[in-house]
């Protein structure tokens, strides 16, 4: 079958990186892809926020399947206008995306059908003065999120009154994050261990993926701002089958029947945020789609067809069979432009790769373009440097990936030196 891929980061270089191992795929294009996708299928040069030019590209190459990396596009309904044609979509419709895109939207449905959250309120930018009554009759640490989409950059701890203060004046005055905040949530902040679970659904049915541990803060020991993620770990220890049935039970089957009780069938990756609390997992977040940098080191992990799972879950009848979990281990650690989350500069040349000899090494790329045969950075996030090794040794995964970025060069790279450190640490 043709398949088209939507997406540009090194989430869809890793689901491309799956895709192309199935013997049902007879093409794959990527919309608009990168230099790493490039070298997997046809990369296209077209407006993935254009909805009406990727419908009739998908008509023109007879396209089977749609993937849909990012939430934007999802939020934007090009799930819909896709299905609507009669074209294969693995990806939630835009009112089901509200689960990413309207924090106080799941968050008002885990409340109301019971699935473990922190506790929270609401406020809009013109209930400024409540909020900040709020903010000073309230104990600390709270958590301060952005309402709508912000790229996994819009949450902020407060630790004391006065940055909470001061980041209401940053979010509702100084619009850092743009109209994304002109509501925001308020959180209880919850005390334990992190981890992330894909649940790949047809809407009723669903197959959980290996768990996985991603690194928001930019700086090691979780120091310094939120960034889209700066590396992450697959299995993550702490998720014990126990904890898993937990998390079946008590969160991912209801959150997908409350989806289709409020008529809003989830198909696609359900991302589920967890937090590992002495009272037991809660609900972090939920997002509409497989999580960056946490697919690139938990899709490695998948033997069988993935493009199988994903086609058969678009469907509507999930084949769970397809796919299964090799029992190995990946770490993979991003290779960064220095100045992220913040302002950085791109354009400069990337080396090392021909260093890196090791077929246990997999380099996804995030940001990244060619100039002629010149491979540039083109983001802030540039490389996702993954070892995949078939035992589970989280340590001897890390060496491998920390021994790996230390060949590729590049003005001004960064990244953090302590991924996955907390699995090895807690054995």
């Amino acid at each position: 079958m043709k398949v088209a891929l939507i997406g540009s980061g090194g989430r869809e270089h890793a689901i491309a990186y799956k895709l192309i191992d199935s013997d049902q795929l007879e093409k794959l294009y990527i919309l608009p892809g990168n230099a790493g996708t490039a070298r997997l299928g046809e990369n296209v040069n077209l407006d993935i926020n254009d909805n009406s030019s990727v419908l009739q590209f998908c008509k023109n190459r007879n396209i089977k399947l749609v993937v849909i990396g990012p939430e934007k596009p999802l939020v934007n309904g090009l799930s819909d206008l896709l299905r609507n044609n009669s074209i294969k979509v693995f990806g939630p419709s835009s009112t089901a995306a509200r689960i990413e895109s309207e924090k106080s939207y799941a968050k008002k449905l885990m409340k109301k059908y019971n699935i473990p959250t922190a506790d929270f309120v609401e406020y809009s930018s013109d209930e400024y003065s409540n909020a900040i009554g709020y903010l000073k009759s309230t104990t600390y640490p709270k958590v301060i999120k952005a309402n709508g989409l912000a790229a996994g950059k819009g949450v902020i701890i407060c630790n004391s009154k006065e940055e909470a203060e001061k980041t209401l004046i940053d979010i509702f005055k100084n619009k850092i994050f743009g109209k994304s905040g002109d509501k925001i949530v308020i959180e209880e902040f919850l005390v334990g261990d992190e981890a992330s679970i894909f649940a790949i659904t047809d809407g009723e049915k669903f197959e959980t993926l290996p768990s996985a541990q991603d690194h928001k803060r930019i700086g090691d020991n979780d120091t310094g701002k939120n960034t889209g993620g700066m590396g992450s770990y697959s299995p993550a220890p702490i998720i014990t089958p126990k904890i898993l049935g937990e998390v079946e039970e008590k969160i991912i089957s209801p959150i997908l029947c409350t989806l289709s009780k409020e008529n809003n069938k989830f198909i696609g990756c359900l991302y589920c945020g967890l937090i590992l609390t002495k009272d037991g997992p809660k609900v972090i977040e939920f997002n509409c789609r497989f999580g960056d940098p946490e697919t690139q080191s938990v899709l490695p992990l998948l033997e069988g067809d993935f493009l199988e799972l994903l086609y058969s879950a678009a469907s509507g009848s999930l084949n769970a069979k397809s796919i299964k979990y090799s029992g190995g281990s990946s770490v993979c650690v991003i290779a960064a432009s220095k100045g992220y989350p913040d302002s950085y500069k791109t354009g400069y040349r990337i080396t090392g790769f021909e260093k890196i000899n090791d077929p246990e090494i997999v380099i996804f790329h995030s940001g990244t373009k060619f100039k002629g045969n010149i491979l540039l950075t083109n983001g802030g996030r540039v490389l996702g440097v993954t070892s995949i090794i078939s035992e589970n040794n989280i340590t001897e995964a890390r060496n491998k990936a920390y021994n790996a970025i230390k060949k590729i060069q590049f003005t001004d790279i960064y990244f953090r030196r302590d991924i996955a450190s907390k699995a090895i640490e807690a054995k």
